[in-house]
């Protein structure tokens, strides 16, 4: 069966649907705790998930400040300078994992696949995070969304990506695109979106959240005059 992954008002309801990280939320909530100052909690995250959708629903594009706290977003920028610092990204390529083309006149950014199995404690924050959002997208937008690919992305100086789309024609399981931007001193390396014959540029500030459907908008990243930090990545559904 084919999964309808459209995101419409319609749709929206607060009843729970049974998903592979449904009896998550009040522990991932506890987890996330730290990362929050003691006038926030967790479930203020409800709000700003819905501030993110509700952005989407209106233009195609969603965009959030604050979606990663200034904590987690700091965390986040760290672990990523250490492992330049140590030689430890990879060139990125365009093309899935079985078609990879490496042409750095389309695209000149540096990557590292994120996973549990690394054991950071922030990116596994980062990662319950990605499990709360996707509860709460499932159980409001029906969206059917049962698994998600995160990688650091580094733009050095002059680095870009020039003009795309997210899902591969050999693979259509990438549903929504989602930037998390770590910087938090910016120049150059806005997002560009094309939709409706026009533009639109989105600045790269820390915490803030960008998402977007995989199989409609094409993008880039401009040129970027300091380093550009960012965790990347795709919310993903079952094919056939």
């Amino acid at each position: 069966m084919k999964l309808d992954i459209n995101i419409t008002k319609k749709k929206r309801n607060s009843n729970w649907r049974i998903t592979p990280f449904g009896d998550k939320t009040p522990t991932i909530k506890r987890r996330l705790r730290q990362y929050f100052k003691p006038i926030q909690t967790p479930y203020l995250m409800d709000v700003i998930f819905d501030e993110l959708i509700d952005s989407y629903l209106a233009t195609n594009v969603g965009v959030v400040k604050d979606f990663l706290s200034e904590k987690l977003s700091a965390h986040l920028a760290e672990n990523l300078n250490l492992l330049y610092a140590g030689s430890k990204l990879i060139s990125a390529g365009t093309g899935n994992d079985k078609l990879v083309n490496h042409d750095k006149l389309v695209r000149s950014d540096k990557i590292y696949w994120l996973d549990r199995v690394h054991n950071d404690v922030h990116e596994n924050a980062f990662f319950d995070l990605m499990d709360s959002f996707i509860i709460y997208l499932n159980r409001t937008c029906y969206t059917g969304i049962t698994g998600y690919e995160f990688h650091y992305a580094l733009y050095e100086k002059d680095s870009f990506y020039k003009r795309h789309l997210d899902n591969f024609a050999q693979n259509g399981s990438r549903a929504y695109s989602m930037i998390m931007y770590l910087n938090t001193e910016v120049d150059g390396g806005d997002l560009r979106i094309y939709q409706h014959g026009g533009s639109q540029d989105i600045s790269p500030n820390a915490g803030k959240s960008v998402f977007f459907k995989s199989t409609e908008l094409e993008h880039e990243v401009l040129v970027t005059h300091l380093p550009r930090m960012s965790i990347t990545g795709w919310l993903k559904v079952a094919v056939n």
